[in-house]
């Protein structure tokens, strides 16, 4: 079983290597830590510990460019960390991660229609989106041979299309807190980002050196 830092593994190595971050770089790793120790707080509360660790994520990944006007879209932000990522991920955590999970819920994510945007699109009538079933065959095969290539890149891509559908269903109020519909994706979203999550800040901490970008939102004292 691949190695997955917790919360409190997570904050005993910043608190002892933090004297050597860049201040911005120890400011998204502050943050996100915070947010995974309240997702690991929420016990069986799926939706909340998926909110959380998804602003985990938004804390350890977006750069100021993001908002500014001629930004790239949110899709290359993505694929741009994990190809980061994955360059310094030399023991390939990552990639045995995913694929000690691959017959779990990673597998069932890929699999599920609820959580892929062109059948929300189909089903709200807009146009161009007919053929879902066949794009939905397509981007499972393309999946499949991204992980036997071992291109953990674009398998983390297949993945977080499949999970941002879901961030926007619940931080958009597309979806009722606790209920009995379509609760697998939750379930599996949440244990997702539960394992990828702190294996991605960790990979940080051990490559402070980098370039992670800055914040958009600094702490700016109080005058």
């Amino acid at each position: 079983m691949t190695f997955e830092p917790r919360f409190q593994a997570l904050k005993d190595k910043q608190r002892a290597i933090r004297a050597g971050f860049p201040q911005t770089m120890g400011l998204r790793v502050h943050r996100a830590i915070s947010w995974i120790g309240r997702a690991e707080a929420c016990g069986e509360d799926h939706d909340a510990r998926f909110i959380f660790l998804w602003i985990a994520f938004n804390a350890a990944y977006a750069d100021e460019r993001e908002v500014q006007a001629l930004a790239p879209s949110e899709r290359a932000a993505f694929q741009g960390y994990f190809a980061r990522l994955d360059t310094l991920d030399t023991e390939r955590r990552i990639y045995m991660a995913l694929w000690q999970r691959f017959s779990g819920p990673v597998r069932l994510l890929m699999e599920n229609r609820y959580v892929f945007n062109p059948f929300w699109q189909h089903h709200n009538g807009i146009l161009g989106f007919e053929d879902w079933q066949v794009r939905f065959v397509a981007s499972s095969r393309s999946f499949a041979g991204a992980f036997q290539a071992g291109d953990t890149p674009r398998v983390l891509g297949f993945v977080f299309d499949r999970l941002y559908v879901l961030r926007n269903q619940l931080v958009h109020g597309g979806a009722t807190w606790n209920s009995g519909v379509n609760r697998a994706q939750v379930r599996d979203g949440a244990a997702i980002l539960g394992f990828l999550m702190p294996v991605f800040v960790d990979l940080m901490m051990d490559n402070p050196q980098e370039d992670w970008g800055r914040p958009f939102y600094p702490v700016i004292a109080e005058t």
